[in-house]
């Protein structure tokens, strides 16, 4: 009988990969009845259970197939006589069980392929989901503002707990010597709103070139959204247009919260001109001319600004002008964080409503 140590050493090794197999046979099936335990009852975690009872079948398989090989191997490596090889007649069992069950195995896999799909799809539509907002914010209230010769520029944006924003600002040229400034905020959170924002903003650009007078391209505007906008969809609006050439700033406002401006040395207050957009049809609005300087800085927000609270107690539109009035000087970017901050600051949580606010500075 001579030994042949080739056979013997391969028959160590399909032992060893036998168990393998088998320790990773047995992990999945343990995993198989977690998932099963974790899922009795519901309606979920079926096609991950059954992914590992496919897996833990496969592992169980190559384990046979390989204790059957080794033992094959070993016997073999005995001795030359054709009868120690019998065994290796064996193989043909697991080989089998692979045929029959093939298909199956086929299936699974395309199925697992299927999932991954769907799972990588899924993923990409939670990232647009997560995209989107941000995209149309970018949008409705952009981070750069085109640098204005002879302006100073300063924002902020705050989003607050709703998903899609109804705040917007917009900062353009009307004619050779004259800047409109606007800001504005459509009543409620969600996709309809931030579309209504979107539309009065790029509406209002129109109606601006259009017309020299804030209040003719509020009043044009409000017909516009009374026809063809959702009534829920009320908008407030401040357009501030500053004249260079006549030092002058005319100002309009839908029902927006007071604008404040820095001049001569003191906060002026520029009030609402008119009632709400698209609340009434018939609606009329005004606007007031005030002279212009160099330094005079103005600032406009949105009520979410305004109505930080601590407990009962709103921030409030006097704190918001104390705190400009404390150092007018500041660029117009500092302005506006400060302000945010300072709303922060004084929120007994986190801010709830959107925030938005724009610094406008005559140089």
């Amino acid at each position: 009988m001579d030994a042949q140590p080739w056979l013997a050493a391969a028959a160590v090794l399909c032992l060893i990969a036998a168990f393998l197999w088998a320790r990773a046979s047995s992990r999945m099936a343990r995993a198989a009845r977690r998932i099963e335990a974790e899922t009795a009852g519901a309606n979920t975690g079926e096609d991950a259970a059954e992914l590992a009872r496919v897996a833990y079948q496969k592992d169980l398989h190559n384990a046979v197939l390989y204790i059957v090989i080794g033992i094959g191997l070993g016997m073999a490596s005995l001795s030359r006589s054709p009868w120690f090889e019998v065994p290796l007649l064996l193989v043909g069992v697991p080989v089998a069980v692979t045929l029959r069950f093939a298909p199956r195995v086929f299936d699974e896999a395309r199925h697992s392929e299927n999932r991954s799909v769907l799972e990588r799809r899924a993923e990409e539509v939670l990232v647009q989901q997560d995209l989107a907002p941000r995209r149309w914010s970018e949008r409705l209230a952009p981070e750069e503002l085109p640098p204005t010769e002879g302006f100073e520029l300063g924002r902020v944006y705050e989003p607050g707990s709703g998903l899609m924003a109804g705040d917007f600002y917009d900062v353009y040229p009307t004619g050779p010597n004259r800047l409109a400034c606007v800001i504005g905020d459509v009543a409620g959170h969600g996709v309809e709103p931030s579309i209504t924002a979107f539309q009065v903003k790029y509406l209002l650009r129109n109606f601006l070139l259009q017309y020299r007078d804030p209040a003719q391209a509020l009043e044009e505007l409000n017909k516009v959204l009374s026809v063809t906008g959702r009534p829920e969809d009320l908008v407030s609006c401040c357009v501030v247009v500053f004249d260079t050439e006549a030092a002058t700033l005319r100002h309009a406002s839908a029902g927006h919260p007071a604008a404040w401006l820095w001049h001569d040395g003191g906060m002026r207050a520029l009030r609402s001109t008119g009632p709400l957009l698209s609340l009434d049809p018939q609606g009329t609005y005004v606007s007031r001319e005030l002279p212009l300087q160099p330094g005079d800085l103005l600032l406009l927000y949105t009520d979410g600004l305004a109505e930080a609270r601590s407990g009962g107690q709103l921030f409030g539109e006097d704190r918001i002008a104390q705190i400009v009035r404390r150092d007018p000087g500041q660029d117009a970017d500092t302005v506006a964080k400060s302000l945010l901050a300072a709303a922060r600051d004084f929120a007994s949580g986190p801010l709830i409503d959107d925030v938005a606010i724009l610094v406008v500075r005559r140089n």
